[in-house]
């Protein structure tokens, strides 16, 4: 709880995933992946309730045997590569007994994140008054630098670029979702349905704590951090 608003962190995990099979309970650095999620959860002051979501019976065996309560399971249509994490979210609102008013999303495939940077959002956002919090990390490429492929090969630029400049100095500081931290107001979640609006604050983190796992190669650098 912080001042007085209580907080539910979800941790959403569905079995199947078509780039790396089984993710979210590989083992990185001896740890199943979703386990690096739990633990953090744990750490936190601020968290009353913290849940996994999944469709998965060995994500919740594993889940539940670490600690963190699996309350329901995900049913099978909010578990296709179609399916809505808004949905998935609002799903398990739903699903749930309890009131909370605020909900945070934490991602098994962002397990570098600590639990600092959970309360340190947290703060943020009741200091801000805030009603959603999206965590971020500063962007390799500005988008003035991105491009499409036409179908002669020829390079086509998102915008118009009248000055062509090479110096990263000459273009503003740019900043992508990191995955790591989603937090909001449950009554202002189910009215937007969505995290990103006008009003979301950002909570900026470094990129060695920034990694999304996606693929092999994402596993394999955070894996390379962790043993740093």
């Amino acid at each position: 709880m912080i001042n007085g608003k209580s907080v539910l962190a979800i941790i959403p995990a569905r079995g199947r995933s078509k780039r790396l099979p089984g993710k979210n309970i590989l083992p990185l650095a001896g740890k199943p992946l979703i386990v690096w999620s739990i633990q953090e959860a744990k750490k936190s002051k601020y968290i009353d309730r913290y849940i996994v979501s999944t469709d998965d019976e060995k994500i919740a065996k594993t889940a539940k045997r670490y600690g963190c309560e699996v309350p329901f399971m995900r049913p099978a249509e909010l578990a296709t590569d179609d399916a809505s994490s808004n949905d998935v979210i609002l799903h398990a609102l739903d699903m749930l007994q309890e009131h909370y008013d605020i909900v945070l999303i934490l991602q098994p495939t962002s397990p570098l994140r600590k639990a600092k940077d959970i309360d340190d959002a947290l703060e943020l956002m009741d200091r801000e008054n805030a009603p959603a919090v999206v965590s971020v990390c500063e962007s390799k490429k500005t988008p003035r630098w991105y491009f499409s492929v036409q179908k002669d090969g020829r390079l086509k630029s998102f915008f118009p670029l009248k000055k062509h400049s090479t110096n990263s100095r000459d273009f503003p500081q740019t900043f992508v979702p990191n995955g790591a931290l989603f937090f909001g107001r449950v009554d202002f979640f189910r009215s937007n349905k969505s995290f990103y609006t006008e009003l979301t604050i950002a909570y900026i983190m470094p990129p060695e704590r920034s990694v999304d796992i996606d693929s092999r190669i994402d596993f394999l650098m955070a894996e390379a951090i962790v043993n740093i």
